[in-house]
């Protein structure tokens, strides 16, 4: 069984770089947070975007466009124990999971 490859996205670098400065309208710092912070717009095409935070300081990047294979990655994350972002078509949450030991009352 052969693995397939990811899809290679283009990025359009240069072409905003060399765009002159008419092109981008002036946007207010309150604004430009708002949209920054709440505002993700996903395609149709993605449920979700999952970063997670590895302990060496790197961050991966996991995107999904099925349920079961992003909630299956989210369980394997909250029992390693590494802090993640999700961010979805509702908002953005930053996790810090925390798996409380079990105290047993007849132990």
């Amino acid at each position: 069984m052969s693995k397939r490859k990811k899809p290679y996205f283009h990025n359009n670098v240069e072409a905003i770089r060399e765009a002159p400065d008419e092109y981008f309208i002036p946007m207010e710092y309150d604004i430009l947070m708002d949209a920054k912070l709440a505002g993700y717009q996903l395609p149709a095409t993605v449920l979700c975007i999952i970063k997670e935070y590895k302990k060496n300081g790197k961050v991966k990047e996991h995107i999904y466009q099925r349920g079961y294979a992003a909630n299956r990655k989210i369980k394997r994350m909250i029992m390693e124990g590494h802090e993640f972002t999700l961010i979805d078509q509702e908002g953005c949450q930053h996790i810090i999971p925390t798996i409380p030991e079990y105290d047993d009352p007849l132990a």
